[in-house]
């Protein structure tokens, strides 16, 4: 960090947003565009790894998925390299983010449920060894912009302890985009931008998406571009509060939705601070020795101007539209470019593919649930991966139309589960609303539209679909394949097994941004942290004997924050 620090106010601004000429050609083009098919020469050093993570960005929200918004940076990227139309994520912000991080399915994190919430004493296990900690091992310098969402309670959860040799961006889910504050409740509002470990005050008032892309640019100008870099940049973009520039606006003023107006508008700003960077990376020397991938993070919120069409449901739910991202790389040490991949990619694989190409190594003692899918990507090949587990959430609302019978005595029907295998999904529980939602391009959204959509009364507890042959999910054939159904559930149950007990802690109320000078951050002191896992095993002892949990005080507040969360993520109208 000493060595950004040497910048004044006004190079930091020279390297960033203001000072690109939007109107000069080539950009993003200036690549081995005519390197088509032929093997790259080997890089002389580790590849500098560039990953761009976007939140809440529909699969319909990106020019060459025919959107009505304008992405010209993303669209040329994805062109360039290989487009990835097979690709999985988890349907809300912190399992995708775990997920990335540690290689690891939720079960095997104990983040099976919800998110992590500003005020619970919850972070990514301490005990994970995360990416940035191995590409460090593998000598990478690693930086990190943007928004983190795994938990703060303690310092030891902070990015800057878990692997990242510098950060700044937000801790919680969502903050506003120019003054960074946050509420967590009525009443329940601090500060949240973060440099290091410090309270970033002083930025307030910049626009994140612009001070995020400056920081990045920042970064690259300051590196050495012969010593391997790790770049990880989570816009907050473009998760609610829906705000833009004025400018980008302007640009949608003709669209009759005013949230997807503002969301557009968010989008194409977002495209062009990618393209910013793009820029940074072949001006200070990192681009022809780079791989950039860019990733969404879940499926869009459809009523905050996000579109997942033709997919089936939105954000928060286990259908097509909430766990299929968006998804490429462009890199010119692709084997094979300027093609779509269909092979199955999820977002665990990111970590060892990564630690791959930084030449590192991982082991079965990893206890890994991704594989190394550069071979499918770069060369064509067939991807190692099979099968996907999207999640098992053992809290969330219990089906009432499930039970163990139903599962053939295999599974209990009412836990909320979905799994894929090769080209079968089977989803159980309560997998959130099942709408297929058109992009809303009017000012008001008739309500006759969307109920010949709606599946208002459901009746059930098990789906499956053939997903290769009906990626919308419109035949459930459980019905007709009873055979498929049980391999299936006897696949939900053999993960169960390795399953951990769910951490999901109630709110404490020493995390009030009051206590911490009006900014959120770590609060927890060693001794409440060990108090805070004896607590923690108890719960998990009393819920694998069943126990009935006794009415206090701080059990109703655990109840509260559940049913809250579980509306949160499940977006009910």
């Amino acid at each position: 960090m000493h060595a950004l620090s040497g910048f004044s106010l006004v190079s930091l601004l020279s390297l960033g947003y203001l000072s690109w000429d939007w109107a000069k050609p080539g950009l993003v083009a200036d690549g081995p565009a005519e390197a088509g098919d032929q093997p790259s020469v080997a890089p002389p050093q580790p590849p500098h790894i560039i990953f761009i993570l976007t939140d809440d960005q529909g699969y319909h929200d990106v020019g060459y998925h025919g959107s009505d918004i304008e992405t010209p940076t993303l669209d040329r990227l994805a062109a360039e390299g290989v487009k990835l139309e097979n690709y999985y994520i988890q349907p809300i912000c912190t399992p995708s983010r775990s997920q990335l991080l540690t290689g690891r399915y939720q079960i095997h994190t104990g983040l099976q449920h919800s998110i992590i919430r500003p005020r619970q004493p919850n972070c990514l296990p301490l005990d994970q060894v995360t990416l940035p900690q191995k590409l460090q091992e593998a000598g990478y310098s690693t930086h990190m912009v943007g928004k983190w969402h795994l938990g703060f309670y303690r310092k030891e959860c902070l990015p800057t302890r878990r692997g990242f040799d510098t950060f700044l961006g937000s801790l919680t889910g969502n903050v506003d985009y120019y003054t960074y504050d946050n509420c967590d409740g009525p009443g329940v509002c601090g500060f949240d931008l973060h440099e290091g470990e410090s309270v970033a005050w002083g930025l307030s008032g910049q626009y994140s998406t612009m001070l995020y892309a400056q920081r990045a640019s920042h970064i690259l100008a300051s590196h050495n571009p012969q010593n391997p870099l790790f770049l990880y940049v989570a816009f907050q973009a473009v998760h609610t509060p829906l705000q833009s520039p004025r400018e980008y606006l302007y640009r949608y003023r003709t669209m009759g939705n005013v949230a997807r107006r503002k969301y557009a508008a968010m989008v194409t700003c977002m495209d062009e601070a990618v393209r910013n960077i793009t820029w940074a990376l072949k001006r200070y020397g990192f681009y022809n020795n780079s791989v950039i991938i860019f990733s969404s993070d879940n499926g869009g919120q459809t009523f905050s101007g996000g579109s997942n069409w033709p997919l089936r449901g939105r954000k928060g739910t286990y259908w097509e539209g909430g766990v299929r991202g968006l998804g490429f790389v462009h890199s010119p040490l692709l084997k094979k470019k300027r093609r779509t991949s269909r092979a199955l990619v999820h977002i665990t694989d990111w970590y060892p593919t990564l630690v791959g190409l930084a030449g590192g190594t991982t082991s079965a003692a990893d206890g890994l649930d991704g594989y190394d899918v550069w071979p499918a990507i770069s060369e064509g090949q067939a991807s190692p991966r099979t099968e996907i587990l999207h999640n098992i959430d053992p809290l969330y609302n219990h089906a009432r139309h499930g039970s163990l019978e139903g599962g053939f005595g295999i599974w209990n029907t009412a836990v909320q589960a979905a799994i894929r295998v090769g080209e079968w999904k089977l989803l159980t529980g309560d997998p959130g609303h099942g709408d297929w939602i058109p992009p809303q391009t009017l000012a008001s959204f008739p309500g006759s539209w969307w109920n010949l959509e709606r599946m208002a009364s459901i009746r059930q507890a098990v789906w499956l679909f053939n997903i290769s042959a009906d990626p919308y999910e419109r035949e459930d054939l459980a019905g007709q394949r009873p055979d498929v159904v049980r391999t299936l559930l006897s696949r939900l149950a053999d993960y169960n097994r390795t399953a951990i007990p769910v951490r999901y802690p109630a709110a404490n109320p020493r995390a009030h941004p009051d206590f911490n000078g009006g900014a959120w951050g770590p609060w927890a002191s060693d001794e409440e942290e060990e108090e805070e896992e004896e607590e923690e095993e108890g719960r998990a002892r009393s819920f694998s004997r069943g126990r009935r949990k006794k009415k206090c005080k701080i059990c109703k507040l655990r109840s509260f924050f559940r049913k809250l969360n579980t509306r949160l993520m499940s977006h009910r109208i």
